[in-house]
């Protein structure tokens, strides 16, 4: 199995693309720690895991708080005695230009989406050193590549996720440690069809709108990107370092 024994920390592994990878992983061979802050998602998902006969620990918690992000890590390296993997695949969308955008939500959003990838980044890499296959995959934003209008707050910190990656990339790599971040553009999960509920819309028909504007014919599915963050995690990669990977079905972000 592609990641027989790995140890692989997954944030938001209740979300969308998080319950994709924890499955993944799982089928594959991997001994997870799963992160979120709904700890019912995370004994949801554990238990499916477990079925498919991986062996699976959770801590649940809030991404925000710099504790609960270096606890996450200790926790991966007590429970299975190393780190191999981790996938920085939570994230929050907060919407609206400067003059909507709250102190509130700028800083929910550098929490979530940046500063936790640094905290745990920092906490995770002392532990990988020198373990065969060691990968970090951080997800950003095809947002944060070309920033699009009215997300201030998530193009910057998702842009932000991206240099971040590159940067670490080059610094991890005479570790041992490959360090990469996936693009992705509009995924088909509950976050974003809570966001349409929210602005007042029906989230089926504003996916298949959406996907009219794909030249692939759909935007993608949670399991789309997570086959993308494992194989940048795998050893078919074993090349590939300081990327940001645009996964987009063709769509540009705007124009």
């Amino acid at each position: 199995m592609k990641f027989a024994e790995k140890v692989t920390l997954i944030t938001g592994a209740a979300g969308g693309v998080g319950q994709a990878l924890a499955l993944l992983f799982a089928r594959e061979g991997a001994r997870l720690m799963l992160s979120d802050r709904d700890e019912a998602g995370c004994a949801k998902i554990a238990e499916k895991a477990r079925a498919l006969g991986a062996e699976v620990s959770y801590l649940a918690g809030d991404l925000r708080e710099k504790s609960y992000c270096e606890a996450v890590v200790s926790a991966a390296v007590e429970s299975f005695g190393g780190l191999d993997i981790v996938l920085n695949n939570a994230g929050i969308i907060p919407r609206g230009t400067i003059e909507e955008t709250t102190d509130e939500m700028w800083f929910d959003a550098m929490g979530v989406n940046l500063n936790a990838v640094f905290y745990i980044c920092r906490a995770a890499i002392p532990h990988m050193k020198g373990r065969q296959g060691a990968a970090i995959v951080n997800t950003s934003s095809v947002w944060g590549v070309y920033p699009g209008p009215g997300h201030v707050a998530y193009c910057t910190s998702k842009g932000a996720v991206a240099a971040l990656s590159k940067n670490l990339g080059r610094d991890c790599a005479p570790l041992g440690i490959r360090v990469n971040a996936v693009c992705p553009h509009e995924i088909n999960t509950p976050m974003i069809r809570s966001g349409f509920e929210r602005r007042g819309l029906d989230p089926d028909k504003a996916v298949e709108e959406l996907n009219k504007s794909v030249p692939l014919g759909r935007i993608a599915e949670p399991e789309d990107i997570a086959d993308v963050i494992a194989f940048l995690a795998s050893d078919e990669a074993r090349y590939i370092a300081g990327e940001a990977l645009e996964v987009t079905g063709a769509k540009p972000v705007s124009g």
